[in-house]
């Protein structure tokens, strides 16, 4: 009996390694593909996510605008200045003693339904929005009025880490 160290080593042909090589060359494709492609489809369901939250943001907002009740216009204006931020709300904010004192004084209700809402842009953490709401309102001496369409572009800045309103504008 011998203990094979007489054996002669047998070459291998290289045509023999070739399929191994192949089939790690495909599997290193397969996995950097599904690896991009993963990254992709992240990438997609985080702007959906921001466009989601942007528009959120935006019915939000023009709904805090125009649904207010003179029974709890302390709430309401709270709930506005709460959903807004920059310019627009350091402006309502100054006005916002007048504003409630004109509710009051006209007993006014007013509510919002938003119809339509959607992206109109997105730069990072700003964008626009574009909303179609109809607004019913009463006042003290002229009951329900007739329910009024407006369209607003509503501009949306991100702050402590919540989008909120910056500017509404009527289209």
């Amino acid at each position: 009996m011998t203990d094979g160290a007489d054996r002669l080593p047998v070459d291998r042909p290289a045509s023999a390694s070739r399929p191994h090589r192949l089939v790690l060359g495909a599997l290193a494709v397969l996995v950097a593909l599904t690896g991009w492609l993963g990254w992709r489809d992240l990438e997609v369901r985080r702007a959906e996510d921001l466009r989601a939250a942007m528009v959120q943001a935006g019915r939000d907002g023009v709904l805090a605008l125009t649904s207010i009740d003179y029974e709890r216009v302390d709430e309401d204006v709270q709930r506005i200045l709460d959903s807004s931020t920059g310019l627009f709300r350091d402006d309502f904010a100054l006005r916002a003693e007048s504003f409630k004192a004109a509710a009051r004084k006209a007993q006014s209700k007013s509510v919002g339904t938003v119809s339509e809402a959607g992206v109109e842009t997105v730069d990072g953490d700003q964008g626009r929005v574009l909303v179609t709401l109809v607004v019913m309102t009463s006042n003290r001496g002229a009951p329900e009025q007739q329910p009024k369409v407006w369209r607003t572009r509503v501009s949306i800045d991100k702050e402590d880490g919540a989008y909120k309103v910056a500017a509404v504008e009527f289209i």
